[in-house]
């Protein structure tokens, strides 16, 4: 049990899932309907940040389109939407959305209302723990109480990658600065770190291009600040004997007890060999130093060579991984070899994605600007009534499930 939100407390699988855990112009919306977000169909509201109409010689700004999803995962518009805000990477706690401002170094803090839609709240300067007010933020994430976010920024300090740690203030949205750590990784801008169960412990991959590679781990303090520590995983995973040199980590995703899910890509490094990448499953221990049992011999391959990212179920029981090839979902079986589960479910390329608590699964498009949705138990999967939407130039996307679980107690 970790949070109170709202006087009611929730518990750590609930949140991880909430804190993660508008269409062209020229495109009809999904049907907007007034009563469609405040009755029970409502499972989830999506956040997309993209584009309209986007033209290299204007510089057009982003914008947020929001919808409902019901429970068979079919999309309404949210009222107001789409969202006039230039802004990129976004997260949602079930009071806030919070996102990374395109124009200025800040955060800016929106109310999520109970029809979906939203109100600016507040704006905090992600760069003031900087002084060289340098570093550029790459994605955002929350640990799984929504109490503490976290801002990946490159350049933090005019030469290395870190993590600035802020605390948030439920009554008005403002962050509170706690301090940085660097870790000289410089991971993609699109994957953040990924919370263990018990919240004390994040993990990420990277970066990709396979000539500069770790697995590395990260501590929660009390008050939410996050620093590096040594997590004892190996640079890389030895190849096949007789073949290539390694397999090395690029994308990182947590269950909700101990284990860790990555990606391996084959490599001869510095190159990768443009071969599909396979699955290793680590397991931390109480202070969070990882082991692992996977070798070439039992890791999994996939069908995708190019990965963009892999997001866990709610339930740790599904994993999903995207990238260029497409999507495709695994199952997850604690500290045991992921096994495979459903082909491609598309072969757009996808960028991003994110699951929602009642077996949907949320995915955006930017080449082909599609958000797709999908149904995904851990017998059946198929796509979703109406499934895929067009969206200009779609650029991130977060789920917020919805009702949240403390505003139903």
């Amino acid at each position: 049990m970790f949070r109170d939100l709202g006087g009611i407390v929730s518990t750590a699988v609930v949140l991880c899932a909430l804190a993660g855990c508008a269409s062209m112009a020229s495109d009809p919306p999904p049907t907007t309907s007034a009563t469609q977000h405040h009755n029970n169909s409502t499972v989830a509201y999506i956040y997309v940040a993209n584009t309209p109409n986007p033209s290299p010689t204007t510089g057009s700004s982003n914008q947020i389109t929001a919808y409902a999803a019901d429970s068979n995962g079919k999309l309404t518009a949210i009222p107001g939407s789409p969202f006039n805000e230039d802004v990129s990477y976004m997260v949602v706690n079930g009071l806030y959305l919070m996102a990374v401002s395109n124009r200025q170094q800040s955060i800016n803090s929106y109310n999520i209302q109970p029809d979906g839609s939203l109100t600016f709240a507040t704006q905090t300067n992600y760069a003031q723990g900087n002084n060289s007010q340098c570093g550029n933020a790459g994605s955002i994430f929350f640990d799984h109480t929504g109490q503490s976010l976290y801002v990946q920024e490159s350049n933090i300090d005019c030469a290395n990658s870190g993590t600035a740690s802020f605390a948030v203030q439920d009554a008005t949205g403002q962050l509170n600065y706690l301090g940085s750590t660097i870790t000289g990784s410089d991971y993609d801008d699109d994957n953040s770190a990924s919370f263990i169960g018990n919240n004390n412990f994040a993990y990420a991959a990277g970066p990709s291009g396979c000539y500069i590679y770790s697995i590395d781990g990260f501590q929660r303090a009390n008050d939410g600040l996050l620093t590096s520590f040594d997590d004892g995983a190996p640079a890389y995973l030895p190849g096949p004997p007789g073949g290539f040199r390694a397999f090395v980590p690029d994308l990182a995703a947590a269950d909700t007890a101990n284990h860790i899910a990555v990606t391996e890509t084959p490599a001869n490094p510095p190159g990768c060999l443009g071969l599909p990448v396979r699955i290793s499953v680590w397991t931390a221990d109480a202070n969070g130093k990882l082991t692992t049992t996977s070798t070439y011999a039992n890791m999994p391959t996939t069908a995708i060579v190019n990965p963009y990212d892999l997001k866990m179920a709610p339930s740790g029981a599904l994993l999903a991984i995207a990238g260029q090839e497409g999507l495709q979902v695994l199952h997850m079986n604690g500290a045991k070899p992921v096994t495979s589960f459903t082909p491609l479910l598309t072969s757009d390329p996808i960028n991003m994605m994110f699951w929602d608590n009642s077996n949907h699964l949320y995915a955006i498009s930017r080449s082909t600007n599609k958000l797709h949705v999908f149904t995904i138990t851990s017998t059946d999967y198929r796509e979703a009534p109406g499934s895929p939407y067009n969206i200009s130039s779609p650029d991130d996307i977060i789920v917020q499930p919805w009702p949240v679980p403390w505003m139903t107690q």
